[in-house]
């Protein structure tokens, strides 16, 4: 993780954005479901569908592979899963449309970035690192680098003390009811995408402050 720019000139509203990864930032469905395709025979169970991976994801892996599992198997099933997704994690991974320019938009303008993310640390930022993100972001933050997880509370807290930021010049971005309320619960507001697991009528009903059909879009509104 890099330090915190703290002399950056601000001309953004938010001087700190926290971006989720998955559905957010890119778009890592086929690799996450390869990965449940390959546990779950080996276990007795029927392989999910892309839809049934797709609708279980964003609170951390463990609570995912519950949707498929039984409690009993669980340790059994991350085992075979993580053994297979060291391997081809990186596989069919790819950015989301206006990704890397809003990254790139908001580093020159000093605003510390950062992915806050449910998924595997190490992982995130080996993704990261691979689609060539880490330059333009101050800190990677998953599952398994803290004891907490979305929408805990003090995951937030830990990842604002981390990059020396208020949460009254914070915003964070995401796809899922997770992240709304990890901000929330946080003082922060939620800008939301449609990217990912839910659309705009449920992030609203979850009560995303803003809601956007891309990151392209939301650009527009966060760059001014």
């Amino acid at each position: 993780m890099r330090p915190f720019a703290a002399n950056k000139a601000r001309v953004t509203k938010f001087h700190t954005v926290l971006f989720d990864l998955d559905g957010t930032l890119i778009d890592h469905f086929a690799a996450i479901h390869h990965s449940y395709a390959h546990t779950l025979p080996q276990l007795g169970l029927p392989a999910p569908t892309f839809t049934q991976v797709r609708n279980a994801v964003g609170g951390g892996l463990e609570n995912a592979m519950r949707n498929f599992v039984p409690e009993a198997r669980l340790a059994e099933a991350l085992k075979i899963y993580r053994a297979f997704w060291d391997v081809h994690m990186l596989e069919d991974v790819k950015l989301l449309p206006g990704a890397g320019e809003l990254l790139r938009a908001l580093h020159a303008r000093g605003v510390a970035c950062a992915v806050f993310t449910n998924k595997h640390g190490p992982s995130a930022r080996a993704i990261c690192d691979h689609l060539q993100l880490t330059p333009f972001l101050d800190a990677v933050i998953g599952a398994t680098d803290t004891p907490w997880l979305k929408p805990q509370p003090e995951f937030l807290h830990h990842a604002l003390a981390l990059l020396h930021a208020g949460p009254s010049t914070a915003l964070l971005v995401g796809d899922s009811p997770y992240d709304v309320q990890a901000a929330h619960t946080g003082g922060l507001p939620c800008w939301a995408v449609t990217t990912g697991t839910h659309n705009a009528g449920q992030l609203r009903a979850a009560g995303a402050d803003k809601v956007f059909a891309s990151l392209g879009e939301m650009m527009i509104e966060l760059i001014s």
